[in-house]
């Protein structure tokens, strides 16, 4: 671990993956709890198809992605409150719609070229110096929101009909959370990819539930949990050369039977 503090691209997505492991299961939970935790999964298609034409556009992919994902989690907060289409299925168009848009762009190019795979599989090596800082910037600020509007997360994550009923603004805290839950998945698509960011949001929430019940302490935990994970994660990988993102979430993997194991045990 000591010799990744002294490389410094290895230190970028360090400090990169971090902050972003702390947003990530800061917002899984809201999502998790409110039975939403494919939106991440959605949002990560649409970030890979606005990376995708972004890179054949040379525009920043960062900055061209973020506007975009939140864009299309508007359209499915839109769609999933008109009520004619199940949210599960509004998700899956939104998805494959992106993905496939990213795949035809691709195509009639000159082919597949790194940037593509690197935001499809990860790759703690594409992260530069520009992308850390925003990477930090935009997780500082996410948790900063999620903090200051705990107490209204909390209310919509267990019952929005009460929450609009005291009086809480349920469609722009909705917005707000959309922002953040998109946010989240633009920043994480640089290290753990478009086909693996999903699980970055899902399994330390998990894994968090199977220890405690309060909300509060969900989150502690699911943040600790994260946290560690990533560190062992990158570890792990540094050592073996394996692929991060992928040792990332098997290690996520790996503490979550542990603790179901534990559970079974105990029962």
């Amino acid at each position: 671990m000591f010799e990744i503090f002294g490389q410094g691209f290895l230190m970028r997505g360090f400090i990169a993956g971090l902050v972003i492991s702390i947003s990530a299961a800061l917002i899984g939970t809201a999502l998790v709890l409110r039975r939403n935790a494919m939106i991440g999964d959605g949002l990560s298609h649409v970030g890979f198809g606005a990376f995708a034409v972004a890179t054949v556009l040379n525009f920043a992919p960062l900055e061209f992605a973020m506007p975009i994902v939140i864009i299309m989690s508007f359209l499915i907060l839109r769609l999933n409150s008109q009520n004619k289409i199940q949210p599960d299925a509004a998700i899956a168009m939104v998805s494959a719609g992106a993905l496939a848009l990213g795949t035809f762009v691709i195509s009639i190019t000159r082919g597949v070229n790194t940037d593509i795979n690197n935001y499809l599989f990860g790759s703690i090596l594409s992260i530069s110096e520009g992308d850390m800082m925003i990477s930090l910037f935009f997780s500082v600020l996410v948790i900063g929101i999620f903090i200051g509007c705990y107490n209204k997360i909390f209310a919509l994550t267990f019952d929005e009909d009460f929450a609009k009923s005291i009086g809480i603004k349920t469609n722009l805290y909705n917005a707000i959370f959309a922002v953040l839950c998109s946010v989240v998945v633009v920043l994480g698509m640089r290290l753990m990819g478009s086909l693996l960011i999903s699980s970055l949001i899902i399994f330390p929430t998990m894994s968090a539930m199977q220890l405690v019940k309060t909300f509060k302490k969900v989150i502690f935990i699911s943040v600790l949990v994260s946290v560690v994970c990533f560190m062992i994660g990158m570890w792990v990988s540094y050592s073996l050369s394996t692929p991060t993102g992928s040792t990332i979430v098997l290690v996520n993997l790996a503490v979550f039977i542990l603790v179901r194991l534990v559970r079974w045990v105990q029962k």
